[in-house]
């Protein structure tokens, strides 16, 4: 804990103590455009910059608990010279109601070396694939923190791999090559939060965690490859991976009386197994529309069984997961819209998801008062289970750099991934300065 507090008072001294070292954010350009480095624009001072954000939420049901009070102090530092640069964000999170009360985070550090045609980058980094907005379908790099759900904003979903990212260039074509020499797992629910769900046992099991971490070597590393083309008519990309799923399957291994039929042990084996995937995604736009389309075959799959005949729980399949979206805008009003289904390969009727599983997303975003106030409503809506999530929000901006948001996060239905979570209704404010 003093340790904790002593590095996030050591960052707050240096931020306001040396500032006079850094330059605006705004006096400089380090992000690559139309997938390409622009390293002519350089400087000899860093850019720093960050926010820090209260965020309370209060559960709707029930007691009106909280259902999270967090102070976040997030802090980046860029700099950029004609032929490199480098990028480090630290994250410092503040929970005041969690027994570890300070928590902080190096999400991205990473350096970047600019060639004629080529650019490589060395060094932690979030890695962002795909066209679809809140679902993960070719989005398949970055490991996911899924401690608050779908909730937080999906730069804080997502978690920082560490790893080498080449890209090079010829006119309107792209390849990027990905190799992750250690393997980042997803960050499940803590245990007692309410985004946990506890499951239900025949008995009470027992866990073996011998099987659960995937050893940091050459042969345990994972590659990846993006091909992409950007015109002016279609924006396209071609992907592949051999990676790990990044949620372990809870192998479940029952002992059974042949007497009685019963179950009479369970052993659970938490293990992390490979997968192979491919895909695409593609953005064109026939005026009004801006058309939308995702897809990946993924192999190798484990997927949990009913049949009481089988020793484990799980077995392996093969799925494909595809989006279709558009966005257009009407009255000065944005919206989006898109279909997902998943669909798992030579299904059985013992297995406990359905063949096909289907979700819709809707967003409709309007600014006013010359983009100082926002009003957005997205929602998330499971077809099979008919339950939501829907998130309205409203976002103004008091003044230079300084955001108030408030907002609602509504889930509806009984079942399936959205319904589960039905007592966990809340109403939330983020308050933001932005330096």
């Amino acid at each position: 804990m003093k340790l904790n507090i002593f590095t996030m008072a050591a960052i707050i001294f240096m931020t306001a103590n040396y500032g006079g070292l850094f330059a605006q954010e705004n006096e400089i350009n380090t992000e690559p455009e139309n997938g390409k480095p622009a390293p002519e624009e350089t400087s000899e001072a860093a850019v720093l910059s960050g926010y820090i954000r209260n965020y309370t939420g209060v559960l709707a049901k029930g007691g009106n608990d909280y259902a999270i009070i967090q102070n976040t102090f997030d802090i980046r530092l860029k700099k950029q010279t004609e032929n490199a640069a480098f990028k480090a964000n630290s994250i410092v999170y503040h929970n005041p109601e969690k027994d570890k009360d300070i928590e902080l985070m190096l999400r991205e550090a990473y350096v970047d070396l600019f060639f004629s045609s080529m650019d490589i980058r060395i060094g932690k980094q979030q890695i962002i694939w795909g066209k679809a907005d809140g679902v993960f379908i070719t989005d398949i790099i970055s490991p996911k923190d899924m401690r608050e759900f779908l909730l937080p904003d999906f730069e804080e979903i997502r978690i920082g791999v560490t790893g080498a990212k080449s890209n090079l260039y010829l006119n309107d074509h792209a390849l990027e090559i990905i190799w992750l020499p250690v393997f980042s797992a997803a960050i499940p629910p803590e245990a007692g939060s309410i985004w946990r769900p506890e499951p239900s046992f025949p008995v009470s099991p027992v866990f073996h965690n011998d099987k659960e971490e995937v050893d940091g070597s050459l042969k345990n590393s994972e590659v990846f490859a993006k091909y992409s083309l950007m015109t002016s008519l279609i924006d396209l990309e071609l992907i592949g991976g051999y990676t790990w799923d990044d949620e372990p399957v809870m192998h479940a291994y029952k002992t059974i009386d042949p007497a009685t039929k019963q179950i009479t042990a369970l052993d659970i084996y938490p293990e992390y197994h490979r997968l192979t995937a491919g895909g695409g995604s593609f953005t064109f736009t026939i005026d009004p529309l801006v058309l939308r389309g995702e897809a990946a075959y993924y192999k190798g799959k484990y997927f949990n069984s009913t049949d009481p005949a089988l020793l484990d729980s799980f077995v392996k399949k093969d799925y494909v997961n595809y989006m279709a979206g558009a966005d257009f805008t009407i009255w000065d009003i944005k919206n989006s819209a898109q279909f997902i289904q998943k669909i798992i390969l030579r299904h059985t009727s013992d297995l406990h998801d359905k063949k096909f599983q289907n979700l819709a997303t809707y967003l409709i975003s309007r600014d006013f008062f010359n983009e100082t106030l926002n009003l957005q409503f997205f929602v998330y809506y499971d077809i099979d289970n008919k339950s939501s999530l829907m998130r309205p929000k409203i976002t103004y901006k008091y003044a230079d750099g300084f955001d108030i948001l408030a907002g609602a996060n509504i889930f509806t239905g009984s079942e399936g991934k959205f319904g589960q979570y039905n007592k966990n209704d809340m109403v939330y404010t983020k308050i933001t300065y932005h330096f």
